[in-house]
Formats: structure tokens, sequence, C-alpha cells
């Protein structure tokens, strides 16, 4: 296979290409915490697999339910014709296909049901009940059952059957209006911000579920999980401050409404850092440093709120000492002297930088396609019970005769279901 690019660009404080990050081999057979969870993934993109894929890290046997001969449509990303998005995001699963609008691959999900303790799904809502496998079907089979119903809108409202995107998320929310530079359009997140934050929000409903379940006794439920409620709480206090001040803040580019100073800054040899004061002694303890302790005492920059009320006085007068200087000379000035300033990457920069590779945050695996694959480690570090990565991403119905067989087919019986278009 390809060996993995040397990726190269404006790094700091090393030039370890991405082939020098930490190689590994899978684990398969690594002990979990969460070993016993059966999870039925029918979700297709972003959403439902940044779930599944929390789960799967931690040990989960998430099965993924694609469509015959076409599979979850995240596979059809590509970057010179691989999708790395499947890669990642599918990475310690198991894939099987399974066509549930036919009666027989109907029976047969409802016997896959019986022993697993999650269902996930994002088809437009009531899409389940047309195919006879609403939510009171699946928990009359299973009624220890979580089913995770992602959607754009939720499962209730006037808008419960129409489409609905990330980016239409994102712009409906008000996250985009506030993304940007005041004279310029609403800027859309560059990555699939809403999916991902409601795959997070709906990997943490799940275990809570899970845990109403295994620990209290109680029964299965079903989770609404739109990708607007979770994307609408990550904004914060937007609304409030909306009723306090009666004005919708302009789009502030990099800077604050909240804090000052904050910005992203162009140094000497055209690289940038980033700053965030957004303590006073943080604030007093950057002006010394750039020389100008004259400002702490500055009627103009005395607290935060004179500061955010000034910042277009304050802010030039941090960027012009960044501009006479380089950006690793910044960060060692800065660095001595407490204050949090960073550098600001990009990817090749990222991989490059030596605390992710001293602390495994990315790691290379084998990859019968790329001859290696770079990506992110589990993101949560348990002390006792850690995640690991255990096999890479499936190929389309990599499992069939391992699922199907574990309730009693054979592989004749298997193939014929395939000709017949079930699986």
């Amino acid at each position: 296979g390809k060996t993995c690019p040397r990726l190269e660009g404006p790094v700091v404080g090393s030039t370890q290409p991405v082939d020098d990050l930490h190689r590994r081999d899978y684990a398969p057979d690594a002990p979990a915490p969460l070993d016993a969870v059966r999870v039925l993934d029918l979700s297709r993109l972003v959403a439902g697999n940044a779930l599944t894929h929390v789960l799967a890290d931690f040990g989960a046997e998430v099965i993924k339910v694609e469509r015959p001969g076409h599979g979850d449509d995240l596979r059809n990303w590509r970057v010179e014709g691989i999708s790395a998005f499947w890669k990642v995001y599918a990475r310690n699963k198991k894939s099987i296909t399974l066509n549930p609008r036919s009666p027989k691959g109907r029976a047969l999900l409802l016997r896959l049901v019986e022993s697993a303790q999650v269902l996930v799904e994002n088809f437009l809502p009531g899409t389940l009940e047309k195919w006879g496998l609403g939510p009171d079907v699946l928990l009359l089979q299973n009624p220890a059952l979580v089913i995770v119903r992602i959607s754009g809108w939720g499962q209730t409202g006037p808008e419960r059957e129409q489409p609905g995107f990330g980016s239409l998320v994102e712009a409906r929310t008000g996250f985009a209006a506030m993304n940007g530079f005041p004279d310029r359009p609403p800027v859309l997140p560059p990555l699939a911000l809403a999916d991902m934050v409601a795959g997070l929000y709906g990997g943490m409903a799940t275990l809570t579920a899970l845990r109403e379940v295994e620990v209290r006794g109680g029964q299965g439920q079903v989770i609404d999980l739109p990708l607007f409620d979770p994307m609408l709480a990550i904004l914060g206090p937007q609304a409030a401050e909306y009723q306090l001040t009666g004005q919708v803040p302009a789009r502030a580019g990099s800077r604050s409404a909240t804090t000052a100073p904050r910005n992203t800054y162009r140094t000497k040899d055209g690289r940038y850092v980033a700053l965030s004061a957004s303590m006073q002694s943080m604030a007093e303890r950057l002006f010394k440093t750039i020389g100008r302790k004259d400002l702490i005492t500055d009627r103009r920059f005395l607290t935060n709120a004179d500061r955010v009320r000034n910042n277009d006085i304050l802010d030039p007068i941090v960027a012009e000492f960044m501009a006479r200087h380089d950006q690793s000379e910044l960060l060692e000035i800065f660095q001595a002297a407490g204050v949090t300033v960073g550098a600001v990457h990009d990817t090749a920069g990222m991989i490059a930088d030596d605390m992710v590779r001293e602390r495994e945050v990315m790691l290379r695996f084998p990859d019968e396609e790329m001859g290696e694959l770079p990506m992110h480690n589990v993101a949560a570090h348990l002390s006792n019970t850690p995640g690991q990565i255990r096999r890479p991403a499936p190929e389309l119905g990599q499992h069939n005769i391992e699922i199907f067989g574990t309730l009693g087919l054979d592989p004749g019986e298997i193939a014929a279901l395939v000709k017949e278009d079930v699986i």
C-alpha cells in the first residue's frame, strides 16, 4: 500500500512529521468498560456515527446496520478516492447489511433487537413506524432497549418531517450569524459541528438511559435527539444577554464580546498566535510583558468591562507588539511570563506538535489503502478503564456471517438472503 505522506507546514518547537507519530497495532482483545453493551447503529453520516464512535472506543459492540450494496453514506465522503471520515468514525465497529424495509429484513432486525441494549437511527421521523419498526414494536421485542432517534428538528413539532442537515441547524440556531467578521457574511463552520455536538450529547444521554436500566432496574426508553437542541445549548447565554441588552451582538471575528483582549495576531514572520487574557490578573501580566505597565492604571482598561468597551483602542496596541516579533520568540516571551498565548497551528503544525506526539493524542495504525492511518486517540483518558482502538473500520457487510450466525443462520442461508437483497 501507499505510505502515509509527510505533511509539512509552519510549526513551533518541533519538526516531527506525521510519520513520526507513535505507531500502534490494533488491540482486538483489549478489555473495556462497555464490553457487554451491544449497539445496533442504523444511522448514516455524522451524528449517529459520532455517538456510536464514542461508545465503541470504550468497548461497546457497535454493529453498523447498512443498506445492501450501498452502505453508510459516510463511506462516500472521499479525498483522493479514500474515505478518511469512514476510517476514523467507523473504527472499532462491525458491519452487516440488512434491508429493514423487506419483511425478512424486518424479522431479522427484530431478532437482533432481542440481544441489543441500544438502537440508534436517524431516519426522518415516522420512517421506522412506516416499516412496522416503531418504538412500540421495538420495546415490545426488548423492554430494556434504549432507542436513540436523531433528526434535524426533533420527533415532535411542526417541522418534524422536514430534513435537517447540520448546516441548516448551524444557521437557524444563530451560530452562523455570530460567527465571522462584522464586514463579511455569516460563516458556517468548516466541519460537521452540529452533528458532532449532537453525537456527544447523545452519547451522554445514552449512557444515562443505560444506567437507568442496569442500576435502577428501569425500563428502556426513547431518546429524542435533534441536531438543533444541542447546538443551541452550546451557544450559552445568548438569549439571556439579548433580553438584558435588547441588542444582537455583531460578529466580532476572533475577538470576544465578554472578555478583552482576546484575538489572533499576525507575527513578524507571517504566522499567528492566539491570546486570551480573560482574567484580571492575566490582563495585567500581559501589559507588563509587552512593556506597557501603564495600561494597568489606564482608566480605559482598568476592568474587563472597560477593556471590552475600549477594545478598538486596546487591540491594536497588543497587535503592534505581536507584529514586532517572530512566532517562536513570542511563545518564549509569554511562556516565561506565564501569559496565555499559543501558536495558531494548521493541520500539519498540529500533527508535528511535541505535545501531540508525547501525549499520543494522535497515533498511526496500519491501513491497507494508506499504508498507515493517522487518527486521534481515545479523547477521554480513564485511569482504570481506558478506551482502546481495537479494530479498523469494517468493509461493507464484513461481519454478516459472524452476526447473523448468532441467530442460527448458516453460510448457505446467509448467501440466499444476499441474493434476495435482504442482506
